[in-house]
């Protein structure tokens, strides 16, 4: 399999860089473009014998599967400028852009071929480490090829296939979400420092601390609350500090911030 990455940003970055450091296949069947060579030299220092050029174009030729790792009002100029050298009924086309959906990108397309299989995923910046929880839908697309761009993306961490209809809110939940669990680590962390504790210590004890409770829920396969009953004695400083958390809205933030994304 030979991937195409158009754009070498963040997003495209990080899966170049992850599908070679998890040696899901080689650098040399990778091929990406950027307009900035400073990011084509980085990710060239990054992943030796991987494919750089300035050409969307160029990228496009002889690749299995073509991700669109783009913003999306860019969406459009790139499709126009690469469908002329798309061979629709053998490439995948694959878009990052969030809130750009499959058929609107069918009807940027419409007029190059009557048969094309596309695909939509919603990563996020976790998979540079291996970690990220990317959503998958297709159209038009065999159990083949599903299967085929998801084991790209179970590569970069874990992959998921759901309905369109509910690309909205997994990229809310997770693609969004990575920043807001950035934010409680701040938040934590600056809290630990208020309390005398060191910021680079905080900051560890922090990350400690959300690794054992993730990995907590997934061995037991318990409820949250369930595991948060196990340490709120009554009178206890736990309740009294989640009742705290509480009173300023902790629940309802996260849930407002979550439809707000969700609702773009």
């Amino acid at each position: 399999m030979k991937i195409g990455i158009i754009g070498g940003g963040n997003m495209g970055g990080s899966i170049a860089r992850g599908l070679v450091r998890s040696g899901f296949m080689p650098a040399s069947d990778i091929a990406v473009s950027s307009p900035r060579n400073v990011t084509l030299d980085a990710l060239s220092a990054d992943c030796p014998g991987l494919q750089v050029s300035t050409d969307n174009s160029t990228v496009v030729q002889g690749a299995d599967v073509i991700i669109l790792a783009v913003k999306p009002w860019l969406i459009g100029k790139v499709l126009d400028e690469i469908a002329p050298r798309v061979a629709f009924r053998e490439q995948i086309i694959v878009s990052l852009a969030a809130g750009v959906s499959l058929s609107d990108i069918d009807a940027m397309l419409h007029r190059y071929s009557s048969s094309r299989t596309l695909f939509r995923a919603i990563p996020n910046t976790a998979m540079l480490v291996g970690s990220s929880m990317t959503f998958l839908c297709s159209d038009n697309a065999t159990p083949q090829q599903v299967d085929m761009v998801k084991s790209i993306f179970d590569a970069l961490g874990t992959a998921a296939v759901i309905d369109e209809r509910l690309m909205g809110a997994a990229t809310a939940l997770c693609s969004c979400g990575i920043a807001y669990a950035m934010r409680y680590v701040r938040a934590a962390t600056e809290g630990g420092v208020e309390l005398g504790i060191y910021p680079h210590k905080a900051k560890e004890y922090v990350l400690a601390t959300l690794r054992g409770a993730v990995e907590l829920l997934e061995a037991t396969g318990n409820n949250p609350e369930v595991e948060i009953d196990k340490v709120t004695t009554p009178g206890g400083i736990t309740i009294k500090g989640l009742n705290a958390m509480e009173a300023h809205g902790f629940t309802t933030a996260v849930i407002e911030g979550l439809k707000a994304s969700s609702n773009g």
